[in-house]
């Protein structure tokens, strides 16, 4: 039996629609974008309404990547969707994508790894493709963070926004797509980067806590070396990687990434700048970007690499 390989053949994105820039934060806490923008590199992140889901974003992203791959969706038999700001608390969010994509044939199911979530899923959709069970595949990567920031907290409410980024995967027979994934968890640091309620503790969402410099620190470590793990694993050099595309928490991350790992600035993806942390949909978000703006093209290779709570990192190399 021929190995099965598990092929990118399209990427999608949604952002919503209303914008909130550093200036419009300045009026709300006591900040500015003088302080904000040098320490992160976020100018702006997009707010989704009041009756927009993470459901809704998820379903719009996934539309955009079948409409690039030319795929039906009753064709897909998986969805799988990391987020962790799902519509309830069951059924899953991937369950009413599924409804609204009218794929009543799929299996669908979501996954929680926080902003590590979408390098998790597409891990697990990898493997359950090369088991042969399954064909064509959707993940998505979606996320309403604003619905669990504290507006009044300024050392998080400048970083999160709302979005959602999907790829349509299939299973192929020639040696191309996903080449190797790694992926970490370290429950030492579970309480470094949480929310501050949850079903059993609290029967609310709670919002988002974070300590900022002990995340930084692990963020600085753990994805420089997970991606050079996962490109080692791969069987190529990080010299071979023509895309790199990290989570997009902070630029100051990423750029102590690009320093480790010797990856030149203009290989590196970075959309943070116009749309924030927008957690489980940040990598998904800056493929769609990058090969809709042609910084990513066939047959180049491409590393992910992310770090959310939990604490959980991982890394994925594959050939688009």
């Amino acid at each position: 039996m021929a190995e099965i390989f598990t092929k990118i053949i399209g990427t999608g994105s949604y952002l919503p629609e209303k914008i909130l820039t550093n200036d419009d934060l300045s009026k709300m806490v006591d900040t500015s974008d003088e302080w904000i923008f040098p320490r992160t590199g976020i100018k702006e992140r997009h707010i989704a309404r009041e009756d927009e889901l993470t459901s809704d974003l998820a379903t719009k992203a996934a539309l955009n990547a079948l409409e690039m791959a030319n795929i039906k969706p009753e064709e897909i038999d998986l969805i799988i969707v990391a987020t962790t700001t799902p519509d309830l608390t069951f059924p899953s969010t991937a369950c009413r994508v599924q409804a609204n994509l009218k794929c009543s044939s799929a299996v669908a199911f979501d996954v929680q790894a926080v902003c590590s979530g979408f390098v998790y899923a597409l891990s697990v959709a990898d493997k359950m493709i090369k088991s042969s069970q399954y064909k064509k595949a959707i993940v998505i990567g979606a996320e309403t963070l604003s619905k669990i920031v504290d507006w009044t907290d300024r050392t998080t409410c400048v970083l999160f926004g709302d979005g959602a980024g999907a790829v349509v995967l299939e299973g192929v027979e020639e040696k191309t797509g996903i080449l190797s994934s790694i992926i970490k968890s370290d429950p030492t640091y579970y309480d470094i980067l949480k929310t501050t309620g949850g079903v059993s503790l609290s029967q609310n969402a709670g919002f988002i806590s974070m300590e900022g410099k002990e995340v930084f620190k692990l963020a600085v470590s753990k994805m420089p070396e997970v991606s050079k793990d996962a490109v080692e694993k791969a069987g190529i050099t990080l010299h071979d990687i023509d895309c790199f595309i990290p989570h997009q928490a902070n630029v100051r991350i990423i750029d102590a990434a690009l320093k480790y790992l010797d990856i030149p600035e203009e290989k590196t993806i970075k959309t943070l700048q116009n749309q924030g942390n927008t957690s489980a949909g940040s990598i998904p978000i800056a493929l769609d970007f990058a090969v809709r703006n042609g910084m990513l093209k066939k047959s180049q290779y491409a590393l992910m690499s992310a770090m959310g709570g939990g604490f959980t990192w991982g890394a994925i190399v594959f050939k688009f």
